[in-house]
């Protein structure tokens, strides 16, 4: 697989809710699934990974060769404006509009 398309112009959601919504859908997504999702890279995803796992909002399980990642749902969002915000509220918000789009009920928290 080879480098995604770039995108032009700004977007909503950044590469780091990306990347985070999709180990949310697959907490055992290999990281060229997760870039293969997000379009982006995979040194991308590994470069996002490593923040989220150094701020906590992430870890993960090696299982042969396996990574498992763990979301902490409790963790406050970083900005000012998002005070109070967690991820697992963030994640619901992105889950509940793809489930619409897609006609599935489930949710990540149920997982």
């Amino acid at each position: 697989m080879g480098v995604p398309d770039p995108h032009n112009g700004w977007t909503f959601i950044t590469n780091h809710a990306r990347v985070l919504a999709a180990i949310a859908d697959d907490p055992n997504a290999r990281i060229r699934d997760i870039a293969a999702h997000c379009r982006l890279t995979e040194r991308a995803v590994q470069r996002i990974i490593v923040d989220l796992e150094q701020e906590g909002y992430l870890s993960h399980r090696r299982e042969g060769r396996t990574n498992t990642y763990r979301i902490e749902p409790g963790k406050v969002l970083r900005h000012p404006a998002e005070a109070g915000l967690t991820v697992a509220s963030f994640l619901s918000l992105l889950v509940q509009d793809e489930a619409r789009r897609s006609g599935d009920s489930t949710s990540w928290a149920d997982a």
